[in-house]
């Protein structure tokens, strides 16, 4: 791929047909989400659309110690709400997870830049606030792994920040549209029990995977995604994948330095699908990165609903190597935390 359409002027995300208008990639969510425009199925099955329409905010933070995240999701035919800390040091991850039959109490908003997110059934609470400046996050968990979880987690993002945005197409009207932040300066608190955290921007960085589209019932995809700090003090970010629909237009895959977007094109994986715990390859033909991927802990999650079921095999570990800027600087990467998944699903 020699060359990207980068999305520069504002439009809605669908005609009145439900075709793209813009196809390509952005560092700023410049679609309106017009998702009532879809039109997917053919008219008299219309009134099934909502049922495929895919709609999830995945928050995460990195810490020196551990990984946590937060998701909301609304896939149609279910909702979800889950949570889970990746423990560095011993390589233990809890996870919990509530399946909503058709997503009933899942609020999300319209587009990535304001609103809130939220679900509450009287117990477990998860609020995700978007401000000018800011994400907020709020999770309260009475039973995680036998004790009660809380978080209060406010993310910096100035406007200078740039995001990773790219709008996919996929087969017969079918499209992705996707925002991921990495690096978001992270403050607040995570609690499990009576052991609290406190988590500061000086060596706390927070992440978004924002998404919405409607994919084909079989999909694949492998995603990787890192934020941490350079040995200068600057922040890194990787953002890196590859899967489902046409990627001719534009990829996902970026090196995200200081908040600004170097767009890379082409990525490469390589892995041992019968052993994600072996050493990944991830390179680009063009020569601008180069990483080993070394993974500690292997997360395993597995939905199984019937319509709906998935496998993920997400990998947290230390990337090494370099990846090159826009401008040719090369940025050595020593034990770089982050991870790099797997994921099939019917949907």
């Amino acid at each position: 791929m020699s060359s990207q359409h980068e999305i520069v002027t504002p439009s809605p995300l669908l005609d009145a047909q439900g075709r793209l208008v813009q196809v390509g990639w952005a560092r700023a969510p410049l679609l309106d989400c017009n998702l009532e425009k879809a039109a997917f199925y053919p008219r008299l099955l219309r009134f099934l659309q909502p049922l495929r329409i895919k709609r999830w905010d995945y928050y995460g933070v990195t810490t020196p110690e551990r990984y946590f995240s937060v998701t909301l999701a609304d896939l149609g035919y279910a909702g979800q709400a889950f949570v889970y800390i990746v423990d560095f040091a011993t390589g233990r991850y809890h996870e919990e997870t509530l399946t909503i039959p058709l997503g009933g109490g899942i609020s999300l908003p319209r587009n990535s830049m304001e609103g809130e997110s939220r679900y509450d059934n009287g117990k477990v609470c998860l609020r995700f606030q978007v401000t000018p400046n800011t994400r907020q996050i709020a999770v309260t968990w009475p039973d995680f792994n036998r004790q009660t979880l809380r978080a209060e987690i406010s993310f910096a993002l100035a406007p200078e920040h740039e995001s990773t945005v790219v709008v996919i197409p996929i087969r017969g009207n079918r499209f992705y549209y996707n925002r991921k932040i990495n690096c978001l300066p992270a403050t607040g608190w995570l609690q499990l029990g009576d052991e609290r955290t406190e988590i500061a921007p000086s060596t706390c960085l927070g992440n978004l995977d924002w998404g919405r589209g409607v994919w084909e019932y079989r999909s694949f995809w492998v995603w990787a995604s890192a934020s941490g700090f350079l040995a200068d003090g600057r922040t890194i970010g990787m953002n890196l994948g590859f899967g489902f629909g046409d990627a001719s237009a534009a990829t996902e895959n970026t090196l995200i330095l200081n908040g600004r977007i170097h767009k890379l094109t082409q990525v490469d994986f390589s892995y041992d699908a019968q052993n994600f715990m072996q050493p990944w390859r991830v390179a680009a033909p063009d020569g601008r990165l180069d990483l080993t991927f070394t993974p500690f802990v292997e997360r395993v999650a597995r939905t199984n609903l019937f319509l709906i079921a998935s496998t993920v095999h997400q990998l947290f570990g230390r990337y090494s190597g370099y990846v090159k800027t826009d401008d040719g600087e090369r940025i050595h990467v020593d034990g770089l935390i982050g991870f790099a998944e797997e994921h099939h699903a019917r949907w």
